[in-house]
């Protein structure tokens, strides 16, 4: 499967679609996977979240329409699948730093193109992995907030900083809010209790597991790369909405993602 050739038929079914309700269930059978790993994927890949780029190819064909045409602010909203004027009129001026009725004024606007992918097929990495299963993990742990953008580079840090004070980490854990796909948290976690930390349950489940030989921020971050740019969509498991986890031992690193 090529996973360029599949978002490229995403977006444009995105921008063909950009007047109706878009079905998250549709784009996941694109990929040939759930919904949450889609968005997962989509986020990943893109470097933004589905959503949000939803959103800014709406409004910046909301931008043209106003000024070619002559329509009115709730038309355009309604049109654009906003509940009301107000809602649009406040998304409209943050993304084109206009208001919606000056649009015939002042000519001032921004454009987020479709994005288009190169489809070109690169010699893939072999990635070497089990399918484990891990019993309920009662731990404790304390997080940063952090982004795609921000988490090569907030992580490391942060581990070295819980790792000087509170002793060898055993776990990092990366969450994910479902509805912001692009917002992240790190967390470092011990199994055991530490005062202040949060009590963190990890529900038994089913793990692939890749062996990272290092415990380098760098390396671990290539096999996450590896795992959603190329194994994930060749393999097609549906992941689990659970965090990923980072399991620190004997100078190597356990990357493991939980599926179904």
């Amino acid at each position: 499967m090529n996973i360029y050739k599949s978002l490229n038929e995403i977006t444009e079914y995105i921008d063909e679609n950009l007047e109706e309700d878009i079905s998250y269930n549709i784009l996941a059978k694109m990929l040939g996977v759930n919904v949450y790993t889609m968005q997962r994927l989509f986020a990943v890949l893109v470097g933004i979240s589905l959503s949000e780029y939803i959103r800014k190819r709406r409004l910046s064909c909301a931008g043209f329409d106003l000024y070619n045409g002559n329509v009115k602010v709730i038309d355009i909203a309604i049109k654009y699948q906003y509940n009301n004027a107000t809602s649009f009129s406040r998304a409209f001026e943050k993304f084109h730093n206009i208001k919606p009725s000056l649009v015939k004024k002042e000519t001032k606007l921004k454009n987020f193109p479709k994005i288009l992918f190169k489809e070109e097929i690169n010699l893939p990495v072999v990635l070497d992995y089990e399918i484990i299963t891990l019993d309920e993990m009662n731990l404790y742990g304390v997080g940063i907030i952090t982004n795609n953008d921000n988490i090569g580079k907030d992580a490391p840090i942060f581990f070295e900083q819980i790792k000087n004070k509170y002793g060898e980490v055993k776990y990092g854990m990366i969450t994910y809010d479902i509805e912001r796909e692009e917002s992240q948290k790190y967390y470092c976690l011990y199994d055991k209790k530490i005062k202040g930390f949060e009590n963190i349950k990890i529900p038994k489940s089913k793990w692939l597991k890749f062996k990272v030989n290092s415990q380098k921020a760098s390396d671990i971050q290539n096999i996450s790369h590896n795992f959603y740019g190329e194994f994930l969509p060749s393999v097609k498991y549906n992941l689990k909405e659970l965090p990923e986890l980072e399991y620190y031992h004997d100078d190597i690193t356990d990357f493991l993602v939980a599926i179904y």
